[in-house]
């Protein structure tokens, strides 16, 4: 049915349709994608070769071949697309530093509101504009007593008339407070964007969506938590920066194949490359080439496992999150430049840099008035997407 409308539009399948959204054909999107991926899979390579080796030694190399395949059910995670269940197994220096803020938080008496204010007081430090008042208003914070609602925290500008709201359960976790930071990126990007024509609301394509919060979240550094009152000041000892860097890179760099393969396997079902009775074979066949990810157990040929994953489902493009990935490293090396950040870039807070704010507001206003380029350009003063800062960061 996908196809035959995108047929409707000129399309040659739905696939196309999707990759024709860039500023690009859709041949040289497969080309961009394919680029960003060679960039940075020798660093994948040598986090799984880490984790597969620690596996065997831990389970047995019965278990989990040393030189083979992850099974997919030993990541901690039911898709094996971030691996932060692992950390206590791979940790580099055990006990070395803990930021485990929960404690603190709740101590600290962190209940919901004061994790949402905290996010829009990170934006409105570099300049930019509180949330309109109907945010704080309209929005869902926490679990109604009186209904079944879905937590899966979400933003939404409802009327596209700058009525930002947020869907969340928030919990006094790092966790959501680091996803405050990414739901307020994209009401962020909707505030800015607001008075454009309707057409030109939106991301200048869907990855910059997604990047916009995750490049805010780069900057909830031990320092910045530090300010916040929920860890001692913490030594930037190498044991430190390395546990550190290992947390950080079982959810940012496990991630980079998952995003990448999703909609490879998407592209080849539309096209008719992967006839029906194949396409469970086939995803995890590129599973296998992307992330290294066998199945647990044979698989039955009339299995859907793609179908566990929502977006799929959903029949929402994925490739964004891939793209999000690599570009939220870009920005937040800009804005730490902007900031005149010396050091490290993983030691980088732009918290309170009104220069790193208004290359923020640049981005944000340009919505999808101008072509994705003229946007990223905006912000780091390249038109390519690079994943050089992400492997700067680690």
């Amino acid at each position: 049915l996908g196809n035959e409308g995108a047929a409707g539009l000129g399309y040659p399948d739905m696939g196309e349709l999707w990759r024709g959204g860039y500023d690009m054909t859709p041949a040289e999107l497969e080309t961009e994608t394919e680029r960003l991926w060679q960039q940075v899979k020798p660093m994948y390579d040598e986090l799984h070769c880490y984790a597969r080796a620690r596996l065997a030694d831990t389970y047995g190399k019965d278990k989990v071949d040393p030189k083979g395949l992850i099974p997919a059910h030993v990541t901690g995670n039911m898709w094996a697309q971030s691996w932060e269940g692992l950390y206590p197994m791979l940790e580099p220096h055990p006990g070395a530093v803990s930021l485990d803020v929960t404690r603190a938080m709740e101590e600290g008496g962190w209940d919901p509101m004061k994790i949402a204010h905290t996010g829009e007081d990170f934006f409105t430090s570099m300049g930019l504009d509180p949330m309109p008042e109907t945010f704080w208003e309209r929005s869902m914070f926490e679990q109604p007593e009186d209904k079944e609602v879905v937590c899966h925290a979400s933003a939404w500008d409802v009327e596209l008339a700058d009525d930002q709201r947020v869907k969340m359960c928030i919990r006094p976790t790092l966790d959501d407070l680091v996803t405050m930071h990414h739901e307020l990126g994209h009401n962020y990007y909707n505030h800015y964007h607001t008075d454009l024509p309707i057409l030109l609301q939106g991301g200048a394509h869907d990855g910059f969506h997604e990047a916009i919060g995750d490049a805010i979240a780069l900057s909830i550094t031990p320092g910045y938590l530090n300010q916040l009152g929920l860890i001692d000041a913490v030594e930037e000892t190498p044991e430190a920066v390395l546990n550190k860097q290992m947390l950080d890179a079982l959810q940012k760099i496990s991630f980079l194949p998952f995003g990448r393969m999703i909609d490879q396997w998407r592209w080849d079902v539309f096209s008719g490359e992967v006839a029906p009775e194949d396409w469970n074979d086939h995803w995890w066949k590129l599973r296998a080439e992307y992330q290294g990810i066998g199945a647990p157990v044979d698989r039955p040929a009339d299995a859907f496992d793609p179908g566990a994953k929502f977006h799929i489902p959903a029949n929402t493009p994925y490739l964004r999150y891939f793209l999000a990935a690599i570009l939220q490293f870009q920005m937040h090396e800009a804005m730490c430049a902007a900031a005149g950040h010396e050091g490290p870039l993983h030691t980088c807070s732009v918290y309170g840099s009104r220069a790193a704010g208004e290359k923020m507001e640049a981005v944000l206003s340009l919505g999808a008035s101008k072509p994705w380029p003229d946007a990223l350009e905006s912000i780091t003063g390249t038109r390519e997407m690079d994943a050089g800062p992400m492997l700067a960061y680690f």
